[in-house]
């Protein structure tokens, strides 16, 4: 069985950066955005409609682990949401069959729970999510730090709803998860580094 990475993460808690850093240390293939313009070719619909139904919180939609038994949609919303939630765990499968991988998000620690894939889960305290977030980004200069936090808590928030509801389980709930990293005061080069030693170590011991 291949080995996988699946990441889930605070908004501004660098996460993304730490799975491209961790897919350079380790030679894993790294999934991130593709995987929604993976989703966009094959139900044809537009790339920012299947982001607004993966990143948002659901609507007319069913869990992940009811969603192979579902029955007849009752409007073409809750059609593309089923399809587009199908789709997305038939890719994110086929990834995690295809090579040892990172993915970031997605519900990929649920959707992979057969895989018995490394959890990790990224936080960081709020002043440093709103430095590194304008740090990463011009967008934020027009804002107040007190309006850069109100939209990374709704960001979570959202990220949440949909986690909570598609899984079952708990975002960010430690029992959920094998690796807990705060970013607050480590380095991400540092951490991703870290965590690549442990994984070759334990990979060398098992071989």
């Amino acid at each position: 069985m291949n080995a996988i990475i699946t990441i889930g993460r605070e908004f501004g808690s660098g996460g993304r950066e730490l799975a491209r850093r961790l897919s350079e240390e380790l030679g894993f293939a790294y999934y991130d955005q593709e995987i929604l313009k993976e989703i966009a070719e094959r139900t044809q619909l537009s790339e920012s409609y299947v982001r607004a139904i993966v990143e948002r919180s659901p609507v007319t939609s069913y869990p992940i682990h009811v969603v192979r038994s579902f029955h007849p949609a009752v409007s073409p919303v809750m059609d593309q949401t089923n399809k587009v939630c199908q789709e997305q765990t038939t890719i994110i499968k086929e990834l995690a069959e295809k090579s040892d991988c990172i993915i970031v998000g997605r519900c990929a620690d649920y959707i992979l729970r057969d895989y018995k894939p490394l959890r990790i889960f990224v936080y960081s305290g709020m002043a440093e999510k709103i430095a590194r977030c304008r740090q990463k980004s011009e967008d934020t200069k027009d804002l107040s730090d007190k309006e850069l936090e109100k939209q990374i808590k709704n960001i979570d928030k959202n990220r949440k709803k949909y986690y909570d509801f598609y899984t079952g389980q708990e975002w960010g709930d430690k029992r959920n998860y094998d690796l807990m990293i705060n970013t607050s005061n480590i380095s991400i080069k540092v951490a991703a580094h870290e965590i690549a030693v442990m994984i070759k170590e334990f990979r060398k011991n098992i071989d």
